[in-house]
């Protein structure tokens, strides 16, 4: 994260004696996502974060991958993977490459007596169902629909859902998950023409400090596996910590779209980036005011990169037949644009409603036996039809 924040009781100078009451040492963690070279939080704990007690084999879960060599446009229908009581298994990846792994999950109730960590990778979870509180040793943060939650690798955390209609949209990055370059300044600080700045960031709260012994369950993803440990004491034991890295939330609805008298490009829908990808939002605003302005996207090729629209809500410009939870691949190598008609449509239109979710990752996605099984294999055709 580009701002500095603090809870709890910390030192005054890192890396020296932080005593409890009874006289025993806080144990200080370093917690970073690139080494000891970016930007990283100190984490002071009531026990050592290294108290292991039981360690499983680890169960594989890498993506089977069936789809490899793709030119053709697809769709999906994200809402027919099958939802599952355990937040985990409710993961179910659908696309990805050596940058970024696209699931939807379908969990219906909270994560009950274990935690989660995913050692790989930052996870950004956007919320399209449901609402609870996302627990963490960074304390609480409160979820709810169009929220993108981004955790940063290595936060082992909770979600506790409200009930049991719920649906994630899930990416994860294997490297960090940043604001985008050009709209921050050299000290990171959002800038003036950013379509959104700090005050939409809304930070961990209600730290709470579990100092508990006893058997504690972290299932952790690592290199495409899942290992369970068993550790000793709570993983919610921080008295205090402060830094730059932390999970947080950002509401898609406080995405302050950036518009013209002529059609913008999708750029300008750039919300975060990972490496070799970007993250865009598509949300409510005011057509484009030239006189003779063409509202719908201009056909283009995707010369550099994959792109996936994933449908949220409203009614889409550029296509027919949108469905909540949809999602569409236009591979890179040939050109997409407006389904017939969307384009006379949309001109005198003063607004549109649409909301959606764009990854575009620079290399090619594969595709998973289980996106295969909820593809609509005529989309490919409705341009003619």
């Amino acid at each position: 994260m580009p701002f500095y924040h603090r809870s709890g009781k910390i030192p005054a100078k890192r890396h020296t004696q932080f005593r409890k009451p009874d006289g025993g040492l806080y144990s200080e963690e370093l917690i970073s996502t690139e080494g000891f070279s970016s930007i990283y939080s100190l984490v002071y704990h009531c026990h050592p974060p290294t108290l292991i007690k039981e360690a499983s084999e680890p169960i594989n879960i890498k993506p089977e991958y069936i789809v490899k060599e793709n030119l053709k446009p697809r769709s999906f229908m994200g809402f027919n993977v099958p939802s599952h009581s355990d937040y985990v298994q409710s993961r179910i990846t659908l696309m990805g490459n050596k940058d970024v792994e696209l699931s939807m999950a379908k969990p219906q109730t909270s994560m009950k007596g274990y935690f989660f960590k995913n050692a790989d990778a930052d996870e950004v979870i956007f919320v399209h169902e449901g609402k609870g509180i996302f627990k963490s040793i960074y304390g609480q943060l409160s979820f709810s629909y169009g929220d993108y939650i981004v955790v940063p690798r290595g936060t082992i955390y909770q979600m506790e859902f409200e009930g049991e209609d719920n649906k994630l949209f899930i990416t994860e990055s294997f490297t960090p998950i940043y604001p985008p370059k050009r709209y921050t300044n050299s000290c990171g600080q959002l800038l003036e023409h950013s379509p959104y700045c700090e005050r939409d960031i809304r930070t961990p709260e209600n730290l709470e400090t579990h100092d508990e012994k006893g058997d504690f369950v972290v299932k952790i993803k690592k290199s495409g596996h899942l290992f369970e440990f068993v550790y000793a004491t709570h993983p919610f034991d921080a008295i205090g910590w402060d830094g730059y890295v932390y999970p947080y939330i950002f509401s898609i609805h406080n995405f302050e779209p950036i518009t013209g008298r002529l059609h913008m490009p999708p750029p300008i829908h750039q919300t975060f980036e990972g490496k070799n990808f970007v993250i865009c939002s598509f949300v409510p605003r005011m057509y484009d005011y030239h006189p003779l302005s063409v509202p719908a996207p201009y056909n283009h090729s995707n010369v550099d990169s994959d792109e996936v629209l994933y449908y949220v809500d409203g009614d889409f410009m550029s296509r027919k037949h949108v469905e909540k939870g949809m999602f569409t691949l236009h591979p890179k190598g040939i050109p997409h644009g407006p389904h017939p008609g969307t384009v006379e449509k949309s001109l005198g239109a003063k607004e549109t409603k649409e909301l959606a979710v764009m990854i575009d990752p620079f290399y090619p996605l594969y595709l998973t036996k289980a996106a295969m099984q909820i593809e609509d294999p005529s989309y490919y055709k409705s341009w003619v039809e």
